[in-house]
This record gives C-alpha cells, structure tokens and sequence, in this order.
C-alpha cells in the first residue's frame, strides 16, 4: 500500500495544471526537481535567429497551434485544453527566447518574470494594455498567468462555423514571442513596433496571398476571419485590414517595420505560405507569388523551399487537429503534393542513399516494417539517428538535420521502398 501512495504522489508531484493558479511556480519547481531541463542550445553552425524560428515552427507556435512543448515534452498534457496547452508553450516560448538571447545556463525564475511584466508593460497596443492594468492587485506570477491566459483567448462575434474555427486558438500569440525576443536584444530601450502595427502587416501578407490566385477561396476566407478576430485590433486598424482583404492590397501597403527584425520576416513568409496551402494546392500564379514575396522580403530562395516543406509537413501531421484536412481526399491531396517533392528531391540523390542504406541491415528492415505497421517509440528514434546520420553527406536532404526536420520521416519513409527497390532485396542485404 505504501509504495502505491508512493507512485501516486510521484505522479501528482510531476503534474501541471495550466487551468489553475500557480502553474507558473509548479512548472519551476519540476524544473528545480529535474524533473525536466531548459538544455536546448543553437548549433555552432547557425544563424541565433533561424535557431529559434526552426524550434517555434517545430513547437506549432508560430501557427497558433501547440503540438509540442519546447521544455517540458514529457508532461502528462492528455487532460489539457488546447487553450492551456497553447498558454504554457506561450510560457516556454518567452522562456527559451530570455535564456538564449541572454546565453543563460540557469535561469532565474523572478528575473524571467519581471522581465516578462516589464515586456507587456511597456507595449502600448490596444490588446496588451488592455489586459494589463486589470491585475494590478496580484502577486507577479499570478499576473503574468493571467496575461498569458488573456493573450491567447479569441472572444469575438467575428467568428462563425468556419471551416478553420477548430484549429486556431490565437494565431498572433507568436508576435509577442517577437516583441519579446527585440525587447531583449535592444537591451529594454526601444522595440521595433508595437503589436498592431506587426498584425496589420500579417494581415496584409494574407491578403496578398489570397489574391494571388486571381480568385479567394472559402477556406482562405475562414482563415482570414481566424486571423482577424486573433489580431484583436481597434475597430478603425479592424476596417482597413477588412478592406484589403475584400478590395486588394499591394506589396507597398507593408509598414517599413517588416526589414527590421528577422523572425517577422520569416513570419511574414509562413503565414503566407500556410494561407497558399490551406486549400492543398499551389497553383502556378501562387508560387510566382511566394517567389515574389521573398525578393521583396529580401530572403533567400533556398529558406522558401524551407518553409514550404515545414508548413506542408505541420499540416499534415496535425491532419486530425485540422478541420480542412479531415476528410480522406484534402488529406490526400497534401499527401499527394509533399510526396511529389520529396520524390524529386530523393531522386537525385537515390543512388548514394541506396549505397549508404545497404550498409544498414537494421535500417531497411525497420523502414520496411514501417509500411506495413506503426513503429514504437524506440524503433522511431532509432530510425530517426540512423537516418540522419546518413542525409549528413546529401546537401539536398540536410533540412533533416534542423529541429522539426525529422517531422518529414514518415513521409520519406513511405516513398524510399518505391523509389529505390534496389536496396531492399533481401539477397543484396545477405551479401553485405
């Protein structure tokens, strides 16, 4: 009886509840009780910036959707909402940028929350202040956990039954993590804007991107209503931003504010990329659009190709998550369009993945199971290492290496057996 109290407090003393007060403190003290570590550093090789915007698209935050936290992955989350599982990864966001940017090895707990109080004290846009001073009676931690949990609600009459109503919670929850991360680089003097002035350019960019077809579909119309009601903007910003959507807009309507920080920028870019797929195809006119939009956001080619892949790929994981993808044939069809890529991509480099496959009996025996059935947890990491210690030599493959990379193996792995056979007959792997 004892040891099964044991187990049981072990298993309460692990928990957090992001409904209720005080998870702020509980999540520092599993943290002080190791029960998970903030250890995630930026690899010698990359740009600080790219770093965190690969780990936020990884996390969903940057598409207003949690799909994983960034710290504390092992947390019993099965009886959260989504709302409290966006709040804490907004918590774990602002946490990792504070500790990178400021190169910190541990961190202080009430350092980080003045820090983050000063943050939403400072800016003076109309969603942020209007929270703010409500809570000025509380003790700090129980502040900021009411700051985040207003920042990400949508209360709006806006919304209706939309097609995208289910798989947004607040999508501009991101732009804070943006905010903050300038907030710290200018050392607390000046950021680069306020709130409503980067949402009016996020909205901008879908209006663009929506227009890019010649004709708005329904489902960017949804996506559209979803976005607005999460900018929470005044109702003067409310009606241009409406306005563009419905008449047009162009490349000039931008804010000079979009050049200043690069985390916007690639924000910029996925939210356009992500409005172009929401009706799971990319048409000619759209793609010229995307290309367009990079050479006007000064950013490279090869980081589009990125962030198509990584938008593509969070689409159609969270395919369950996603109302738009839940029947069989919008699901395919972005099956369909991510597989038609990778092929093109593996197959200039088949040949020298079939070499380097051969040498690994383990491999291909768990790549050949993984078609014909569900690979457990070790099996996955295993192919996961292995995999990636191959893509190492293949400039082409190297997004694998980057964090969320491995979201595509699953993909790949259904595509390898057809497009190199040659490296799963059982004779050839006898030989070796």
């Amino acid at each position: 009886m004892k040891s099964i109290c044991t187990f049981v407090l072990n298993v309460v003393d692990k928990m957090v509840s992001p409904g209720s007060k005080g998870w702020i403190n509980k999540y520092f003290d599993l943290i002080e009780k190791e029960h998970f570590s903030l250890k995630l550093e930026c690899p010698s090789d990359m740009e600080l910036d790219h770093f965190l915007h690969l780990t936020f698209t990884h996390s969903g935050i940057v598409f207003g959707y949690p799909t994983e936290l960034i710290f504390a992955t092992d947390l019993d989350d099965s009886k959260w909402t989504t709302e409290e599982k966006l709040k804490l990864l907004l918590f774990e966001s602002h946490l990792f940028v504070y500790k990178t940017i400021n190169k910190l090895e541990k961190v202080n707990k009430d350092e980080f929350i003045f820090s983050m109080l000063a943050f939403y004290g400072k800016h003076n846009s109309y969603s942020i202040t209007k929270i703010f001073t409500f809570f000025l009676k509380e003790t700090e931690d129980e502040m900021l956990e009411n700051i985040l949990q207003k920042r990400v609600a949508i209360k709006t009459n806006l919304l209706d039954k939309q097609l995208w109503l289910n798989y947004l919670t607040n999508v501009f929850v991101y732009l804070d993590i943006i905010l903050y991360s300038d907030f710290l680089k200018q050392n607390q003097v000046d950021s680069f804007s306020n709130y409503s002035d980067l949402a009016m350019d996020a909205l901008t960019a879908i209006s663009l991107s929506a227009f890019s077809s010649g004709n708005i579909e329904v489902q960017e119309k949804g996506l559209f209503k979803i976005f607005l009601a999460s900018a929470s903007l005044p109702e003067d910003k409310k009606e241009i931003a409406m306005s563009q959507f419905r008449d047009g807009t162009f490349f000039s309507d931008f804010s000079s504010n979009i050049y200043k920080n690069w985390l916007f920028k690639r924000f910029l870019l996925d939210v356009s990329a992500l409005t172009v797929l929401s009706n799971q195809k990319v048409i000619s006119a759209e793609k010229i659009f995307l290309l367009e939009l990079c050479e006007f956001l000064e950013i490279p080619r090869n980081e589009l190709e990125e962030t198509r892949v990584m938008v593509g790929t969070f689409v159609l994981n969270n395919n369950k998550q996603v109302s738009f993808l839940k029947s069989s044939s919008s699901y395919e069809k972005m099956f369909s369009s991510l597989s038609r890529r990778w092929i093109k991509v593996l197959g200039r480099n088949k040949d020298k993945l079939a070499t380097e496959l051969k040498q690994s009996k383990e491999l291909i025996y768990l790549i050949k199971k993984s078609t014909a059935q569900e690979l457990s947890k070790e099996e996955k990491e295993l192919v996961k290492s292995q995999f990636l210690d191959i893509v190492k030599s293949m400039p082409s493959l190297a997004i694998f290496m980057l964090p969320g990379g491995a979201l595509l193996l699953p993909l790949v792995l259904k595509i390898i057996p057809d497009l190199i056979p040659s490296a799963f007959r059982e004779n050839e792997i006898d030989k070796e």
